[in-house]
C-alpha cells in the first residue's frame, strides 16, 4: 500500500515509508519507530492507518540502519548514537511534508510512537505545537532529565501503558500523566495491567504481546486520531 520516499530535511534530505488510504484528501499522521527502526511492524503499522483513512508516515530516524529482533544490543546503540538535534529535524520536516501534501487536510496532523517513539511523540508534540493535533503514545515516554518544555503541548494525548514495563516504569508515567494534567494539558494515560513493554507488538519482540490489549489499544488509537482530526 505503501511506499519509500524522500522529503526536505533543513537543507538536506530525509526519507520514510509513506502510506496513503484509498481516498484522499485525509488526515495526517506521523509514526515514530521503536528502537529497531523503520522496519517491516512500522510499515505495516502505517499501512493499517491507510486502510483507516489516514495518510501515513513513517520517517527513517536511523538513515538506513535497522535492528534485528534479536539484537537488542544494536537497538540499544542505535537509540543511543541518534542525534536529538537530526531527529527533531527529521520529525519536523516529516510534519511539514504531511501539512504541505495535497494528500492531507486540516491543519494539523496526528503522531503516533512506539517504545522510543512514544517518548518522541510526545517530544513532537511539545516542540511542534499546533501542528500536532492529536498525539498517541505507546509504552514510552520522556522521565526525568528527558521531559522537554511542556508549554508547548497542545495537542490532546492519549497514551497506552503497561503496568510491568521494564523500560518506561509505570508509576513515573502515571506521575507524568498528573503533572500534564495538573498544568492543564488535555491528557487520558491509560494502563494495562499485568502487562510488559511491546505488548502490542504483533510480531512479539519480548515476549510480551497480548492480542486482546493490543486490539483494544489500536481501536481506541483509531477512535481518538477520528475524534480530534477528523
Amino acid at each position: 500500500m505503501g511506499e519509500l520516499i524522500e522529503f526536505a530535511s533543513n537543507g538536506s534530505t530525509a526519507s520514510g515509508y509513506l502510506a496513503l488510504p484509498e481516498q484522499t484528501p485525509a488526515p495526517g499522521v506521523l509514526v515514530l519507530q521503536e528502537w529497531w527502526g523503520l522496519v517491516p511492524q512500522i510499515t505495516t503499522t502505517c499501512d493499517r492507518l491507510a486502510a483507516e483513512g489516514f495518510v501515513a508516515l513513517a520517517p527513517d530516524l536511523y538513515h538506513g540502519e535497522v535492528a534485528q529482533h534479536t539484537e537488542m544490543d544494536r537497538a540499544g546503540e542505535l537509540m543511543n548514537a541518534l542525534p536529538p538535534e537530526r531527529a527533531a529535524r527529521d520529525m519536523g520536516a516529516a510534519v511539514d511534508f504531511l501539512l504541505a501534501s495535497p494528500a492531507v487536510a486540516g491543519d494539523s496532523v496526528g503522531a503516533v510512537g512506539f517504545c522510543m517513539g512514544g517518548l518522541l511523540t510526545l517530544l513532537v508534540a511539545a516542540q511542534q505545537g499546533d501542528k500536532i493535533g492529536a498525539a498517541v503514545p505507546y509504552y514510552g515516554a520522556p522521565l526525568g532529565e528527558s521531559a522537554p518544555d511542556w508549554s508547548g503541548l497542545t495537542a490532546p494525548v492519549l497514551g497506552h501503558f503497561a503496568e510491568e514495563d521494564g523500560f518506561f516504569p509505570s508509576e513515573a508515567c502515571m506521575e507524568l500523566a498528573s503533572t500534564l494534567d495538573d498544568a492543564g494539558k488535555d491528557v487520558t494515560f491509560i494502563l494495562y495491567p499485568g502487562l510488559g513493554h511491546a505488548f502490542a507488538n504483533e510480531e512479539n519482540p519480548l515476549g510480551n504481546y497480548n492480542e486482546f490489549a493490543a486490539r483494544a489499544a489500536w481501536g481506541r488509537t483509531i477512535d481518538f486520531l477520528h475524534s480530534k482530526l477528523g
